[in-house]
């Protein structure tokens, strides 16, 4: 994985989990990687894999099993939904519109890359 600056790695590693919670590749109940695999895995030190685990588990996305590892939670699906959602429009919604702004783009010019989606 590649990371950027804009954002903290742990937080990266979060949303990359997420999104193979969302795609269904780490389907509700289903084990994750170990902390010690995943760190190995996307080159980062274990304690940046630990927090990862910690904030996902705040959240309510992962479940740690004592002694046995961490579970995607039956309820992950909905809670990323919500927080990438509420993150969308806090974040990256302003920051388009922003673009748009400065570049004089109309909703007409923008419109066809939204038609696809839409249907």
């Amino acid at each position: 994985m590649e990371f950027k600056n804009t954002k903290g790695i742990f937080l990266q590693i979060a949303d990359s989990i997420s999104e193979k919670v969302m795609e269904g590749k780490y389907p509700p109940g289903e084990k994750i990687p170990s902390v010690r695999d995943l760190a190995s895995e996307m080159g980062v030190n274990p304690n940046t894999v630990m927090r990862t685990y910690s904030e996902l588990q705040t959240r309510g996305i992962i479940d740690n099993k004592r002694g046995v590892g961490y579970y995607v939670s039956n309820e992950a699906i909905g809670i990323i939904h919500q927080w990438k959602r509420q993150e969308f429009f806090e974040t990256d919604l302003p920051l388009i519109v922003k673009q748009t702004k400065m570049l004089d783009i109309t909703f007409e010019e923008l419109k066809p890359y939204f038609e696809p989606i839409i249907k």
